[in-house]
Order: structure tokens, then sequence, then C-alpha cells
């Protein structure tokens, strides 16, 4: 077992880096598309929907 626990520790801080580089290609992506737009007009709708105005 405290091969298995040398590895986990071996391997965690490489797939941490990993989701981290692969988050901010995703999010650079979608402000390169313009999606940040379209996520703030929904976000807008919703807020109006909520209080009773939309």
């Amino acid at each position: 077992m405290k091969g298995a626990s040398t590895l986990i520790k071996a391997i965690k801080p490489i797939a941490q880096s990993a989701l981290l580089v692969v988050g901010i290609t995703m999010v650079c992506f979608g402000a390169l598309r313009g999606e940040a737009d379209a996520v703030l007009a929904k976000a807008i709708r919703l807020c109006l929907e909520c209080i009773g105005i939309g």
C-alpha cells in the first residue's frame, strides 16, 4: 500500500496542473468565440424574471 500512496502523491500535482491548463484554455476559447456576451445576456434575463420584471 505504501507504493500506491507514493504514486498518488507523485501524480496529483501533475493532474492538477493539467486540469488547470485545460480549464484556462477552455475559458479563453469561449471568450474568443464571444460566449461571454451570451452568458451575460442570459444572466440578465434570468435576474429580471426572478424579480418579476421580465
